[in-house]
């Protein structure tokens, strides 16, 4: 895996042993493709983070900040490692998405979130696709004229959606991608 663009473009990037389906190169390309412009001065959250690599991707192509958030301790150490190594930088939270959500109002609105959240079930037996649709903390956290971009599997159904529009679907292999925003936005 690696950068694909911008001032760390082909750089190799660290990803985790384990507990993560880091997303393809083909794919990451396909998003930053769809975003065009929007990146460039965007403040960006990547929840689920993993090894870091669509919020270092986006740092890459002149995101003005990037949050990184992700609860396994090893991935965290990689995401600041991959941080140094392209000499870029950002703000690692070491925390459950779900908890950082019911204590993010503090935080200041993002124009671009990112999630690419386990294709399994929580310890709950939600689906964590569902609870990230269904979060009321989320949309909060997105500009008005922001953009939520959601991986999952193709075959996942979704619940009707009160809380967001999907301006834009793409499947990639095994990998969907949906480009939303926040209604009440």
């Amino acid at each position: 895996m690696r950068v694909i663009a911008g001032s760390a473009g082909g750089i190799r990037l660290a990803v985790p042993k384990r507990g993560v389906r880091p997303t393809m190169d083909r794919v990451k390309a396909a998003i930053f493709s769809s975003l065009g412009d929007a990146v460039a001065g965007a403040s960006v959250l990547d929840l689920f983070a993993g090894s870091g690599a669509l919020g270092i991707e986006a740092l890459s192509r002149g995101a003005a900040s990037a949050m990184f958030v992700e609860e396994d301790r090893q991935s965290a150490k990689i995401i600041e490692r991959n941080l140094a190594k392209t000499k870029l930088k950002g703000r690692v939270r070491q925390q459950d998405v779900f908890d950082f959500l019911r204590h993010a109002a503090d935080e200041e609105p993002f124009q671009v979130i990112f999630a690419d959240p386990p294709y399994e079930k929580t310890k709950y037996g939600e689906s964590c696709t569902a609870k990230l649709l269904t979060n009321e903390a989320l949309p909060r956290l997105l500009k008005s004229a922001g953009v939520f971009v959601l991986e999952r599997r193709p075959n996942e159904t979704l619940a009707e959606m009160k809380l967001w529009r999907i301006a834009r679907q793409k499947t990639y292999g095994a990998t969907d991608v949906l480009f939303l925003s926040a209604i009440s936005n």
